[in-house]
């Protein structure tokens, strides 16, 4: 485990030069390494400065005006001594600023370590700590909203629920083990710990089931663009993205490989697909390739466009594609292109399969394709408060929690030794405290005894 007994520095603005930097320094001598190198205006000193404090002043080698912002264990975001420095962003104050604080007593500190030590300190567990990364890479308001619910404890608040439902159960088979040799007492109901598992291993398979949400709207929600060759799939792809992203060319096959863009419609991420056109008489080998992938795309992609040239097809095509279409078992749009030659009618359908059309040369229709991916998104959405999983970790230790919850019921519908089955609990405990960085001790389930009975009686 690291150590965190040194104090640490870093710039903790973005890395560039800019109008104002941020220069962290976070341990037991922060304050202390600070003093070494700042003056005040006012004459006050950095160790008899209240928490919560800015104070104005100039670096001791006069490299520039800085203000000191003083946190003081454990009211800081590491949960130690800490000092914010705000100077401006030259790089070459940044690294002078350093070098001073290393050459005062503090060391370079490593990627992640701030919110490691917060980790560390008891300020946030391992999971809220994962959100933080989320919550800076975050790059659409539905990302921004999920990382802020797991900063905020809203998984953790979950995780301690099954944890404490958990720990009673356990609880309550090893008292039954501590008076075994009074056989005329059973502390443990064996059909009311049946119910209670079959409720945890449902709440359990909910949250790893919610991973699939979770990672659509981390990575975003992936949506192929498929159709027969020269059908404007990526016109459609440059008209969204608003940038000539994709080749555009009359030869059919122009597009031999997929192309994905990220889109953020409304706050919500998408990755949009260009794919190569669909046809079943191709003769070269790389546009068969290009087709295949068109396919695993279009299996993997959570939306389907289905775009199709209205100066070509008959209505009768058009309804027999709309039948392999649902074949994909997904939302589905079909996008009637080159409107502009035809004039069709906007918005109809074939067979249950929602169609419109649209010239890709007309911005309004190019929005109302928008919509149209948001609002089929939207379907199936979250609320503002729940929970789901977003990070791979989580989801694995999810899955193995629930595979030793099916041990549980397995064993209590076979009439299993109460040490057996507190073994497969204490497992799934495990790998729910694997998530939050926590720790199974014994002395959880003895205070948990001691609290709900009278062992002295």
């Amino acid at each position: 485990m690291m150590s965190i007994d040194d104090t640490v520095c870093a710039v903790s603005s973005p890395a560039g030069s800019g109008g104002v930097a941020l220069i962290r320094v976070s341990g037991k001598d922060a304050i202390a390494v600070s003093e070494q190198i700042f003056v005040a205006r006012n004459g006050a000193k950095l160790a008899d400065t209240e928490s919560n404090k800015i104070v104005y002043g100039n670096l001791s080698s006069l490299l520039d005006d800085v203000l000191v912002s003083v946190f003081r264990a454990p009211h800081s975001y590491t949960g130690e001594d800490t000092v914010e420095i705000s100077c401006h962003g030259s790089l070459y104050i940044q690294q002078q600023l350093l070098q001073l604080l290393v050459e005062s007593g503090a060391r370079l500190a490593y990627p992640g370590e701030f919110t490691q030590r917060a980790f560390l300190n008891g300020k946030m567990d391992l999971s809220q700590a994962e959100a933080v990364a989320d919550l800076i890479a975050s790059t659409s308001a539905s990302m921004h909203r999920l990382a802020i619910n797991q900063m905020r404890g809203g998984f953790s608040d979950e995780l301690q629920r099954l944890r404490t439902r958990l720990l009673e159960f356990t609880s309550l088979i090893e008292l039954e083990l501590d008076f075994s040799d009074h056989e005329d007492l059973e502390f443990a109901d064996r059909t009311v710990l049946r119910d209670l598992a079959i409720e945890i291993q449902g709440k359990i398979h909910d949250l790893a089931a919610s991973f699939s949400t979770g990672n659509a709207i981390k990575n975003g929600i992936p949506v192929a663009i498929i159709g027969k060759p020269n059908v404007g799939k990526s016109t459609l792809l440059n008209a969204l993205l608003n940038e000539e992203r994709a080749i555009v060319s009359e030869i059919p096959g122009t597009t031999r490989d997929t192309i994905e863009e990220a889109l953020n419609i409304e706050g919500r991420m998408f990755r949009i697909i260009d794919t190569a056109g669909l046809r079943n008489n191709t003769t070269d080998s790389v546009e068969a390739l290009g087709i295949r992938r068109s396919f695993e795309k279009a299996e993997k992609a959570s939306i389907i466009l289905y775009l199709y040239d209205l100066t070509q097809e008959d209505r009768e095509d058009l309804v027999s594609t709309s039948q392999w279409l649902q074949k994909f078992n997904k939302p589905i749009l079909m996008i009637g292109t080159k409107n502009d030659l035809m004039r069709r009618s906007p918005i109809h359908t074939f067979g249950n399969v929602k169609a419109i059309n649209i010239s890709c040369r007309e911005k309004a229709d190019i929005e109302r394709v928008k919509s149209y991916i948001l609002s089929i998104s939207n379907a199936g959405g979250t609320s503002e408060n729940e929970v789901i999983v977003t990070n791979v970790r989580h989801y694995e230790a999810l899955c193995h929690a629930g595979e030793a919850i099916e041990h549980v019921i397995e064993g209590l519908d076979s009439q299993l030794s109460g040490d057996l089955l507190s073994e497969d609990i204490r497992d799934c405990l495990r790998h729910l405290a694997e998530i939050t960085g926590g720790e199974i001790l014994p002395d959880e389930v003895l205070s948990n005894i001691f609290s709900k009975f009278c062992i002295g009686k």
